[in-house]
């Protein structure tokens, strides 16, 4: 055997025990890493199982059963191709769907290959994704070069996706309460949920996603039409009525579906929540949509409850008064309105409408209309931007914004 040789064996040796290490303590069962001859390349059960594994047969043979879970491993810079065998759970083990285990190995292997290629790459692209979602990196040429070098794609448009699974991670709903598990529990649960978000997605090039801390999982969804084509509806227009709400109804759609896997991989018993946030350009628009799923998430919890997506075109008046940020107001505000921007009758309409306190025979004689004219102009705001100006919390949206696009304006 060459140096070369030598040292390529050596690599993929290293790669194996690092991915059944971290893959067992992830999945908490007996991980086997074998080459494409099905030679043992290595092998690892869960460190608080040793003992009881030292038989070797607590969960069967080492190059697997018939029924165990076997992913392909594809490291071809290294030569060589093999597979990562999941051994089934032992009786009373918690059981993990296939296709989670498989998502999870997946994202082991992509993981252990970065860190194997440079230093602590696991940690250094939470904290890029860190910076970028709290907007302390501004240099957007030495962001992107950093990304790359990590193996994340920052070139598609991207905007956030805020899930809020503190109680599966901390095992407690009291957010004020000691978290019931420790730090490692917290981090493999943490994980467990990425793994789950990667294998939605299908895309995991395409997927960037990072613990955020506090039970949350930050996703980058890349959010332009080709990467949300499962979720764009026909109707959707995703040009109108400007960039930052942009494909929006794609992603709450894709974040809903999003919300279903989660609760049948955490075992449905756990509060779960998704904010969606909108997209903005550039490198700093991450820090933008990432303000805006945590705004959601904040408001939409005490409003509507768990179990449940929420984004701020979604919260009525509550976004108005709870939002601190007046350039957001702005944009909901505007973006509310866009449907009208083309029906200068409509608009005057409302705003004589409530001017005459929504009294409709008031509004009908000044504007010289009969009443029945006044109810169809009225049904037809209500069709074209969703808010029905005669129910009172439509009204009261639709008030406010006329009134901040007018300040704006002024």
């Amino acid at each position: 055997m060459t140096g070369i040789e030598s040292e390529d064996a050596a690599a993929v040796e290293r790669i194996a025990g690092a991915i059944s290490q971290r893959a067992s303590e992830l999945l908490r069962t007996r991980i086997s890493v074998t080459d494409r001859h099905g030679s043992l390349l290595a092998s690892r059960v869960p460190d608080d199982a040793a003992s009881e594994e030292s038989n070797g047969t607590a969960w069967g043979s080492l190059v697997g059963g018939p029924d165990d879970i076997r992913v392909p491993l594809r490291l071809d810079e290294f030569g060589r191709l093999g597979e990562v065998i999941v051994a089934l759970p032992r009786a009373g083990e918690e059981t993990i769907p296939p296709r989670l285990a498989q998502a999870l190995v997946d994202l082991v292997v992509n993981q252990v290959a970065v860190v194997d290629r440079l230093p602590n790459g696991v940690e250094l692209k939470n904290k890029l994704i860190y910076d970028l979602l709290h907007g302390t990196t501004t240099n957007q040429a030495r962001v992107l070069r950093e990304a790359k070098l990590l193996g994340m794609d920052l070139s598609p448009p991207r905007a956030v996706i805020l899930i809020d699974a503190a109680e599966f991670v901390r095992g407690t709903p009291d957010p004020r309460a000691e978290p019931r598990f420790g730090a490692a529990e917290m981090g493999r649960r943490s994980q467990l949920l990425i793994g789950s978000v990667v294998g939605f997605f299908l895309l995991p090039d395409e997927t960037i996603c990072a613990a955020s801390g506090d039970g949350e999982v930050a996703v980058l969804k890349a959010s332009d039409s080709k990467n949300l084509a499962s979720w764009v509806d026909q109707d959707d227009d995703p040009e109108s009525p400007g960039a930052s709400w942009a494909n929006l109804n794609a992603l709450k759609r894709a974040g809903q579906a999003l919300l279903v896997r989660l609760r049948h991989d955490t075992g449905g018993r756990f509060g779960l929540n998704v904010g969606i946030g909108r997209y903005h350009p550039g490198v700093r628009g991450l820090a933008r949509s990432y303000g805006d799923a945590r705004a959601a998430l904040s408001l939409g919890r005490r409003i509507h409850g768990h179990n449940r997506i929420h984004c701020l075109d979604a919260l009525g008046v509550a976004a108005f008064v709870g939002l601190a940020d007046e350039r957001t107001k702005f944009d909901l505000a505007t973006h509310l309105l866009s449907p009208l921007d083309h029906e200068p009758d409509l608009l005057e309409t409302l705003r004589v409408f409530f001017e005459e306190d929504r009294c409709p025979s008031s509004a009908a004689a000044r504007l010289g209309v009969h009443r029945n004219t006044l109810g169809y102009r009225l049904e037809k705001v209500a069709t074209l931007s969703g808010l029905d100006p005669r129910r009172f919390d439509d009204a009261v949206q639709i008030r406010l914004a006329l009134l901040l696009r007018s300040l704006a304006a002024g």
